[in-house]
């Protein structure tokens, strides 16, 4: 698919997200030997807070970093009944980078193809693909999510409670077909910090991020819930829930090497 045109970063006032949101995401990538230089970004840009968050906060850092890096978006648009990201065609070239917009019908396809799963599970692994799929027919070596610490916690418990395995999503892996890297710069930060900038700096979010999982109850509503609720009684919660976390975030991180500069 030939990309929409990157207009001139000047047609859009680009809003420069808060320190805090920015060193979290600065100190992730750090952590986790994220990015590099020559690097090719592929942000999965959905149109919620925290993609877009992330979207403004890698161009940011891209601005000021010396280490030199590409970045583009793609959008997966599943055809969802009361979904509708086609007005990031016009956003996002408006901030001078390389877009893609991957039009799918996920839900037709459920009904033919999911075989005891939740919809969004199958949903997530349908667009995943459709992402690598993107990301190596333009020449990008990196698929950027825009999972939060709330996310990681969330998949740290229902792993722990539906399956008994210690699994959440890792920092920074390289997939299976060991072709692409898959980063999440946002491991630290806080739902409420992407909300509260994308509130503040006006983005334009989608509210409901996927109406099809907000309609129908998930196992991760239900743990978000239970973590809110746990979290008025134990103010320092994810701090404690990242600590053990950490060794897992790490798992299939690529060795070091020396030779090359990372952010």
């Amino acid at each position: 698919m030939v990309p929409l045109a990157a207009q001139p970063k000047s047609a859009v006032q680009v809003p420069r997200p808060p320190k805090p949101l920015a060193r979290l995401a600065g100190q992730a990538i750090a952590d986790y030997r994220m990015i590099r230089t020559g690097d090719r970004l592929l942000l999965a840009l959905s149109g919620g807070k925290d993609s877009l968050s992330l979207l403004h906060v890698l161009l940011a850092l891209r601005a000021r970093s010396p280490v030199r890096f590409e970045l583009a978006a793609a959008t997966v648009d599943p055809c969802i009944e009361g979904f509708d990201p086609s007005y990031l065609k016009d956003y996002v070239p408006s901030l001078g980078i390389p877009y893609f917009y991957e039009r799918q019908h996920i839900v037709e396809r459920a009904a033919d193809t999911m075989h005891g799963d939740s919809f969004c599970a199958y949903c997530a692994r349908m667009r995943r693909g459709i992402l690598y799929a993107a990301a190596r027919r333009e020449g990008y070596d990196v698929l950027v999510m825009g999972q939060h610490l709330d996310d990681l916690a969330e998949s740290f418990l229902m792993a722990a409670f539906h399956n008994g395995r210690l699994r959440t999503m890792k920092a920074n892996y390289v997939i299976d077909a060991g072709d692409l890297r898959v980063i999440r710069p946002f491991i630290y930060v806080r739902e409420r910090q992407t909300h509260d900038f994308a509130s503040r700096a006006g983005l334009p979010a989608i509210v409901d991020n996927c109406p099809a999982c907000f309609r129908m109850p998930t196992r991760r509503l239900g743990m978000k819930a239970l973590l809110a609720e746990q979290e008025k009684s134990f103010p320092t919660l994810f701090d404690s829930l990242l600590s053990a976390m950490r060794p897992l975030l790490s798992e299939g991180l690529p060795p070091p090497d020396e030779s090359e500069a990372v952010l």
